[in-house]
């Protein structure tokens, strides 16, 4: 089919922003960074990665040698493990990870067993989905072992999930291996799930006939509310009211908010639309600021809905925050447009300090932008019903970083500034449906992937993983950010105004740059007190858990990149030893650390192993000859993304 030029593998979708599709000359975090920073701080910062290299010497180090260092009290008291890249997992010596939920296991007592040869979309629908990323854990009766686990399934790799179909060349625009019925188990393998779960005698199970457990696919019937629902961009032949869709894709990471209710984030979702609008089509500027045109999917072939050339205005109606109140399974997920639309990463909250939620939004891509939202309601902690329509009303902000060290959230509404009919934007819905365009007329700071975005309760301050931006040029940086070609990121601590979460304005630092503290010309910043093995690099979600400290999981860490796998790290962030990373827990080869979630009483955490065995670069890897087989390890049985729980043997808070 001529009007697919090629096409991307469904694995590529993470690094397709890195062509950097943001048009404008707004300034990029690296220019601000290099001109926040003066020649003083330079040189302190000089002395720092010298001290480092001396410590820590070269890369030539032995693979069990571990360099010399005075002990310090942290907070975390575990002990680091290796880095390295294997076939399975590792945690912390003194700690159990049990895998809890795999894919295609069954999560209702009538539900089918897992049958990768015999694999269909009704049986699909009735087990865990595949690609888990965000983990959210809502305790039933104020429990801390019983609840409902919330997980996002983000993507699928037809590659591992189907035999037969191998690695299919980026020019195979038709993706000729690809069938209906294949296509119809990726669709139920999208979405997410509701599961409830219980600790009993130490070991976490799924409660299979409870009546809470439900799935959410790619064709689940949803709800379009806010300010975009039922206008003119929104409405299709099989909607024409515009406030009626089925399903929600490439759910990435989300929240709980304080009354229940979970929220899933689309990410890359312009990777499921095929097709072409003409250059003259109201849509054409819209569709290539969001990368639309490229599919990474077989849906089009099957379904007009995911073909714009024949429903031009579908794709609006993904990019957005869903609400799922997990507690009634019959409830109708609602597609909060007030949030904006983007390739949302995460919605994690807070509730400030005058009863207004907060949520803080990142815009998955390089050269885009941090973004919040404040509901113009409070939250009524007596009213659980009260609260379910408050993200369809509040303002929503986008981030400016300023070089002196503060920065300015800039209302993206319609009427304020440029935000006018005169610029293409007849009303509020126009802003929403084209968010990174408003933002990019606002000046917003173009930033390095902004994923998950975090807010510590009992700090106020903001965490937000920017994951790395290879696209950054040599003369966008200077010597007081040596970040050119940033392959690593970095991780910035926001600071609201008089620990107001609404104020709109804020403070930042930069609380570290990754990569390897060895190297001096990659310009990590990680304390001297970090290990060869606590490094980490490509920060993507984040947790912080009932202590107020900081763990961190990545995204992009593998042999060649790195020569470790992904994990989750510990981050200090308070103190002499502000800026340490400690290793908990590595990931087998191909995958990415995803979902860290900590129960109240932080003695269990929840984390999401996606993609094992996903081809890297120079690898080939399938369903027949995947490069691992983690976690059953039997022949026939291919890799299986799952979610595990992490326990310490014994008993008591992860430390």
């Amino acid at each position: 089919m001529d009007e697919h030029k090629g096409r991307l593998r469904a694995s590529e979708l993470e690094d397709s922003g890195d062509v950097g599709i943001n048009p404008t000359a707004n300034l990029t975090m690296g220019e601000i960074i290099a001109a926040r920073f003066n020649r003083r701080d330079l040189l302190r910062g000089s002395l720092a990665v010298a001290a480092i290299s001396a410590t820590v010497g070269t890369r030539a180090l032995a693979a069990n040698e571990q360099p010399a260092r005075k002990a310090q009290a942290g907070s975390f008291d575990f002990a680091e493990i290796e880095a390295g890249v294997d076939q399975t997992h590792h945690v912390a010596e003194g700690y159990d990870a049990q895998v809890l939920l795999r894919w295609g296991d069954p999560i209702f007592a009538d539900a089918p067993e897992f049958d990768p040869m015999n694999q269909t979309a009704e049986r699909q629908a009735r087990q865990f989905g595949y690609n888990s990323d965000f983990i959210g854990f809502i305790p039933l009766d104020g429990s801390s072992d019983r609840g409902l686990l919330v997980a996002n399934h983000e993507y699928t790799n037809e590659e591992l999930m189907f035999a037969g179909v191998g690695i299919q060349d980026s020019k195979d625009a038709d993706f000729a291996k690809m069938t209906k019925e294949l296509v119809d188990i990726e669709i139920a393998a999208h979405g997410g799930a509701v599961v409830e779960i219980r600790r009993v005698d130490g070991k976490w199970q799924v409660v299979k006939d409870s009546r809470y457990n439900r799935r959410i696919t790619a064709d689940t019937p949803m709800e379009i509310t806010g300010p975009a629902a039922g206008h003119e961009r929104m409405k299709t032949a099989a909607d024409a009211g515009g406030r009626q869709v089925r399903g929600m894709v490439n759910n990435c990471a989300g929240g709980v908010t304080p009354w229940g209710t979970w929220l899933s984030c689309e990410e890359n979702f312009n990777g499921y639309f095929w097709g072409k609008v003409g250059d003259n089509h109201p849509e054409a500027r819209n569709y290539k600021r969001y990368g639309i045109g490229t599919p990474a999917y077989a849906w089009g072939k099957f379904y007009d809905r995911f073909d714009i050339a024949k429903e031009p205005n579908e794709a609006n109606r993904f990019g957005w925050v869903v609400e799922i109140d997990p507690f009634d399974p019959n409830f109708v997920p609602k597609k909060r447009t007030a949030l904006g639309r983007t390739k949302h990463e995460g919605a994690a909250g807070i509730t400030n300090r005058d009863g207004r939620y907060v949520i803080y939004l990142g815009d998955d891509e390089r050269f885009d932008y941090v973004y919040k939202f404040v509901t113009a309601g409070k939250v009524d902690p007596q009213n659980r019903a009260a609260n379910l329509g408050l993200l369809d009303e509040g303002t929503l902000y986008v981030a400016r970083y300023n070089a002196d060290g503060t920065g300015t959230w800039l209302p993206v509404v319609h009427g304020q500034g440029p935000l006018t009919e005169a610029n293409g934007f007849r009303s509020q819905a126009d802003v929403l449906i084209e968010t990174r365009r408003a933002a990019d007329l606002l000046g917003a700071t173009k930033m390095d992937r902004p994923e998950d975005i975090e807010a510590n309760p009992q700090t106020n301050r903001v965490y937000v993983m920017l994951t790395n931006n290879t696209r950054r040029k040599e003369d966008q940086v200077d010597a007081a950010n040596p970040r050119a070609n940033n392959a690593f990121g970095h991780i910035v601590e926001m600071m609201p105004e008089g620990a107001d979460h609404a104020s709109t304005a804020f403070k930042w630092e930069v609380l570290v740059k990754c990569g390897d503290p060895a190297v001096a010309s990659v310009g990590a910043t990680f304390s001297s007190e970090t290990t060869r093995n606590g490094w980490f690099g490509m920060p993507d979600n984040c947790a912080i858990d009932s202590q107020g400290r900081l763990w961190i999981a990545t995204d992009g860490n593998n042999a060649k990149a790195t020569g470790r796998a992904d994990g989750l790290w510990a981050l200090e962030t308070e103190g002499e030893l502000r800026g340490t990373s400690k290793h908990f827990f590595r990931v087998p080869v191909g995958a990415e650390m995803c979902g860290p979630c900590f129960t109240p009483n932080d003695e269990s955490l929840f984390l999401a192993v996606q993609h094992p065995g996903e081809p890297e670069d120079g690898v080939q890897a399938s369903f027949e000859n995947p490069i691992t087989r983690w976690p059953d390890f039997k022949d026939g049985v291919p890799p299986r993304p799952s979610v595990l729980v992490i326990t310490k043997k014994g008993g008591g808070k992860i430390a």
